[in-house]
């Protein structure tokens, strides 16, 4: 354990240093806990470690981009003013934009789960998934306590 904490100091220490506006800030801060978080939860060895986080990182950002850049541009397009006044042609052509990052993202956490298989155990691979799950209803219900503090 005692191990991981240097690479996790120099983790978070080298963000500080990339964030280039607020949200940026954010998403690098709940990146790097999220880091030290699933390192303690899944107890990666040195060598799991170093293999791990190259892949986890790539698909990480790979897979926000297409969610959050890709797919937030589509949903602009579909508030209930903007679907009324589409063409039926232009309706098709966001649907198979959609449809395409759709299918990005599946082939993508196929890559992922295939390259993850090469470095941990199953067992790990599904502690991992666990943690990740236990990580998002961590950081959600510290956004909602945070909103219902402000009301």
């Amino acid at each position: 354990m005692k191990k991981n904490i240097l690479p996790i100091l120099l983790f978070l220490v080298s963000f500080s240093f990339y964030a280039q506006s607020d949200k940026d800030e954010k998403r690098e801060k709940i990146k790097a806990y999220k880091v030290s978080f699933l390192t303690t939860e899944l107890e990666l060895t040195s060598t799991e470690a170093e293999k791990f986080w190259p892949i986890y990182n790539t698909y990480d950002d790979k897979q926000f981009e297409l969610r959050h850049e890709k797919m937030k541009m589509y949903l602009r397009r579909l508030d209930d003013d903007n679907i009324n006044s589409l063409s039926e042609k232009d309706a098709a052509t966001l649907l198979a934009q959609i449809e395409s990052t759709d299918k990005e993202l599946y082939l993508l956490r196929e890559k992922y789960m295939t390259n993850l298989k090469k470095v941990l155990s199953a067992k790990k691979i599904l502690k991992l998934k666990k943690s990740e799950d236990d990580f998002n209803r961590k950081l959600l219900k510290q956004y909602r306590d945070k909103a219902a503090k402000k009301e």
